[in-house]
């Protein structure tokens, strides 16, 4: 399992296995929490376990502090057809909140950049609920740009 050392002593990213589908899940749950999203958390830590380490829908790494996980980053691949080439699209990245304001977040993001790049992607995608406004401000002052133009669509089945 590979690791990823920041700049930050204590901060770590790893990579993670089937053993952490439980850990996973819990910091989904945290996030619907925060989000205030909880009773729309219909998935199982086995749930969990199939899609990610069986059926390979997504990649987690793990946000250690001192060898104490406090967060995750779930993504996988979406595809560009204007670029004609898969991308990186980032659906969840959490921190407990005991743990925000620490730094760790842009060492996630020079992480997953770096990760971006070596696959060989141009870009990376994610969303972010309009009232999360401290979340907003963080992606903006990393150079991110939210895309006023585009309008998120879900179709339920």
């Amino acid at each position: 399992m590979k690791k990823y050392q920041t700049e930050i002593p204590a901060f770590t990213l790893r990579e993670t296995t089937v053993s952490d589908a439980p850990i996973i899940y819990h910091f989904i749950y945290e996030l619907a929490i925060y989000e205030k999203m909880e009773n729309d958390v219909i998935a199982s830590a086995k749930d969990i376990e199939t899609s990610i380490f069986i059926d390979h829908k997504a990649e987690v790494l793990l946000a250690m502090e001192d060898d104490v996980p406090i967060g995750i980053i779930l993504f996988h691949e979406n595809y560009s057809t204007f670029q004609g080439q898969a991308n990186m699209y980032i659906e969840d990245i959490f921190i407990s909140q005991p743990y925000r304001h620490r730094g760790y977040g842009t060492e996630i993001f020079k992480v997953i950049k770096s990760l971006a790049k070596a696959r060989g992607y141009k870009r990376i995608d994610w969303v972010c609920l309009n009232w999360n406004t401290p979340s907003i401000k963080f992606y903006e002052s990393m150079g991110a740009k939210a895309l006023d133009e585009w309008i998120l669509f879900r179709m339920k089945l």
